[in-house]
């Protein structure tokens, strides 16, 4: 399944109803999750009703039968759904139906049989035009999402948070966390067991990954994790029980609340595992009713940051969160959350806190982040995370590591991390902690992914290899069979074709066939099966190298190395090769007027040059041959260097300061932090890589940036020009 294919008609389908509706994008927002989670609600509910009604005797009345299936559900990860509340009663309903009042009702149904949803569903799906909304139902209706799995359909969910964060549609996307920050935080602590808290919970991302994480090991979720969250909107409450339920999670302890005066009982010092997104520099807290949270054994233990001398109010709350987050733990809890980049560095009494933070030897990582991850707001932030339970030994040390200039363009406004680059800034935490196996297995993963593209390599370049040898037939019957006459038909003296144009275009038809035959001398076909004997040798290595031997991984890797250069040869070799085929093309249509003769097959030559361009992603098109060609040759590339990135960096699979990457940094001693006014900016101490090698990879990433962000400024001027030429024919008609 081509799943940002199935996001991107979801959310175009969905935003119809905002643009011909007179709803605002704030109140469609809520209604159009709604309608997701009642599809996936659907789609878990029907992955566990055949086990279910399998156990059932056949004997049982069908009066009783239901009955049971309810209650077969209790303890799955999903929820049951009465027959009104099913996708197929709503997309079965018949034309002129009121189809908002039926998924009104389905919602009713739903919070009848789960308290915990009571009031969190939207309503007021009779504001929407039926025949929308009922379109809107037939889409989510489809086959292919009808077939997605829980883990396609979380995706979806957070692609439509992320989409309503762009939009503005939640409170300026306060609600929402991108998932590359939360996949991160996951990631460094591995929430793997018992109290989890998320005292500014938006709408759960931080307790939907940890599910995530916890399935990933095998394990049930709700039986490792006990999940507690405050959130002070009402609307973003009802949100994040929405999306722990359809995630198979236990919502039940999800409150309203304000965390800086609404404190959750019995919690301090009682978390294992504490996760957030606060809200930055909050400038309006009211001191005499956080005071009593002072002392040891409060919420406050490191005392009240600076106060505004005018208002009385705190001057910026971001002190009251970090140190929320380190009293909730328990003596062996781990934290980790997000924060503005200024509070690492921040005066007065938040470098008092944070000198007295860094002295208990419980700050464990600093992670300095760049812009444009937010979506609604493009700043830098710092990911913080404590850890109580650190070995002696790295308790007078902070790991600051500066991924400023690691990501991946999505737009010229959003940056996310890929898996891979989540991956490898956790193997620098877990070198750190001395958790060389978990590396050794990352790096072992990597060349076994290459070894999958690999695999798919010779199927892949004989299809593309077979569209060039059928699209040598309509230009070849062309070249045998078209006249002068008929290609000079009804044209003007001056532009007709000459008989040494024509020949000139078969001598090069005959060169362009020849290079396609593997015997002929030094040609693109020679060179891709020697590509290939080279990848079938490489693999035969791979599969001799054991996965958790550093040693052998590192011999393996000079072969991939020298692979990989190989590889790249071979794409830019391919993509020459299709542009010669494209050229032909094109000059027997433009140059030499294919169409007039009758020997053209136009049809066929305009299907065959479609699978040699690249599918335009913006109407969603499948990948064409040309794709699928170029996919197991770059994918191969890919892998082979995020093991290059590992091991050029910790060649012995063993935590080295990197410098402009990471370092260990001391609490005392020269160039300590202590040295350092307390500050805990990543930058400040891991310095600037020098002599860097030049990275392909890395360099058209930055390309791409700039691509992005050119593309988004023409954008704009265009707009604006648009704006001024309309404001000046205003002016003067």
């Amino acid at each position: 399944m081509n799943t940002r294919q199935l996001e991107n008609e979801l959310w175009e389908a969905a935003d119809q109803l905002r643009a011909n509706s007179k709803l605002t994008a704030s109140e469609y927002s809520m209604p159009v999750l709604g309608l997701i989670f009642l599809r996936h609600a659907d789609n878990r509910f029907k992955a566990y009703l055949p086990e279910i009604e399998a156990d059932i005797p056949s004997r049982v009345p069908a009066s009783r039968r239901e009955a049971l299936i309810k209650l077969a559900f209790q303890g799955k990860a999903a929820i049951y759904l009465p027959e009104q509340a099913r996708f197929d009663h709503l997309a079965a309903l018949p034309q002129g139906a009121h189809v908002g009042e039926a998924i009104d009702a389905a919602m009713d149904a739903i919070e009848a049989d789960y308290d915990v949803l009571k009031g969190a569903l939207p309503r007021g799906y009779t504001a929407f035009e039926p025949a929308l909304l009922a379109e809107l139902v037939k889409i989510f209706d489809r086959p292919a999402i009808k077939a997605a799995t829980g883990d396609v359909f979380g995706r979806i969910y957070e692609y439509f948070l992320s989409k309503f964060a762009q939009s503005g549609a939640q409170e300026g996307g306060e609600f929402f966390t991108p998932p590359s920050l939360v996949r991160m935080i996951v990631s460094v602590i591995e929430p793997d067991h018992g109290l989890v808290l998320d005292p500014a919970c938006g709408s759960a991302g931080m307790f939907v990954q940890t599910g995530h994480f916890i399935e990933e090991l095998g394990e049930a979720t709700n039986d490792r994790a006990t999940f507690h969250g405050q959130e002070k909107s009402d609307t973003n409450t009802k949100l994040a029980r929405m999306n722990m339920v359809v995630h198979g999670l236990d919502a039940s302890n999800i409150r309203q609340g304000n965390t800086f005066y609404d404190q959750i009982d019995g919690l301090i010092g009682q978390c294992d595992f504490v996760m957030a997104n606060p809200p930055f520099n909050v400038d309006s807290v009211v001191t005499s009713r956080i005071d009593s949270q002072v002392g040891p054994q409060g919420r406050l233990p490191f005392g009240l940051p600076g106060i505004n001398g005018k208002t009385g109010a705190i001057s910026n709350a971001n002190s009251l969160w970090i140190q929320y987050f380190y009293a909730y733990l328990n003596e062996r809890g781990r934290a980790g959350f997000v924060m503005a980049s200024s509070a690492s560095d921040a005066g007065n009494k938040d470098r008092d806190i944070r000198e007295q933070l860094v002295r208990s030897g419980h700050v464990d990582v600093m992670m300095a982040i760049g812009n444009k991850f937010f979506y609604t707001r493009s700043l830098p932030c710092t990911l913080w995370f404590f850890d109580k339970g650190k070995p002696d030994d790295l308790t007078d040390q902070v790991l600051m590591i500066d991924a400023r200039n690691v990501y991946t363009v999505v737009s010229a406004r959003s940056h996310v991390f890929t898996d891979e680059q989540l991956a490898n800034l956790s193997a620098i935490t877990w070198l750190y902690r001395g958790e060389r196996d978990k590396f050794v297995a990352l790096v072992g993963r990597y060349q076994h992914q290459a070894d999958h593209w690999l695999a798919q390599l010779p199927a892949c370049l004989a299809a593309d290899a077979d569209t060039l040898a059928q699209l040598a037939e309509p230009l070849q019957q062309f070249a045998t069979h078209a006249t002068l006459a008929e290609l000079n038909a009804n044209q003007p003296d001056e532009a007709h074709l000459s008989a040494k144009q024509l020949e000139a275009f078969k001598t090069e038809l005959r060169d362009a066939q020849a290079a396609l035959k593997p015997d002929h001398k030094a040609n693109p076909a020679q060179q891709l099966q020697a590509l290939l004997q080279t990848s079938a040798a490489a693999r035969k290595a791979i599969a001799r190298t054991k996965p958790d031997q550093h040693d052998a991984q590192v011999k393996l890797q000079a072969t991939l190395d020298a692979l990989a250069v190989q590889l790249k040869a071979g794409s830019k070799l391919l993509e020459t090769r299709h542009k010669r085929w494209l050229t032909l093309l094109d000059q027997a249509e433009k140059t030499l007027r294919a169409r007039q003769s009758p020997a053209w097959e136009g049809k066929l030559a305009r299907e065959l040059k479609r699978r040699l361009l690249p599918a335009d992603n913006k109407k969603h098109e499948a990948p064409t041959v040309r794709d699928e060609a170029l996919q197991p040759l770059k994918q191969a590339v890919y892998f082979i260097h995020q093991v290059h990135w590992l091991h050029s960096r910790f060649p012995d699979a063993l935590y080295d300061d990197v410098a402009g990457l990471c370092k260990a940094v001391s609490i005392e001693g020269e160039g300590g932090i202590a040295a350092n006014d307390w500050s805990l900016t990543p930058g400040r101490y891991v310095g600037v890589a020098v002599g860097a090698e030049d990275d392909e990879e890395d360099f058209e990433e930055s390309l791409r940036a700039i691509h992005a962000e050119l593309v988004e400024l023409n954008d704009k001027a265009a707009g604006l020009a648009a704006r001024i030429r309309a404001n000046f024919e205003a002016l003067f008609t």
